[in-house]
């Protein structure tokens, strides 16, 4: 089976998420140029108390939507990584979408 990439452009950036056991992740990748716009985690002082769960989650994806909007953007495509769209990472993306990002 081929893997399918995902890549992000400046107008559209890619929402790049990371599930580990006790945290979460989530970035904004321009991948025209290789940099990161706008990153967002639950090891962040004052974010959560716990990493690894929903609301934890939920904040991060949050997080990044404010950070996004701040720098103008809106649109992203989302990248879940190998993780399955369930549980945190669909938490994540929901409170994105609840943010006001588009994808």
């Amino acid at each position: 089976m081929k893997k399918r990439k995902i890549l992000g452009t400046a107008e559209r950036p890619r929402l790049s998420t990371y599930r580990g056991l006790r945290n979460i992740t989530a970035q904004l990748v321009d991948d025209a140029d290789g940099k990161t716009l706008a990153a967002a985690t639950s090891v962040e002082k004052g974010l959560v108390k716990y990493g690894g769960n929903i609301a934890a989650a939920k904040a991060v994806g949050k997080l990044i939507a404010e950070r996004a909007l701040a720098k103008g953007i809106k649109k992203v495509v989302f990248d879940r990584g190998r993780s399955l769209y369930h549980g945190r990472v669909k938490a994540l993306a929901e409170a994105a979408r609840e943010g006001g990002l588009e994808f």
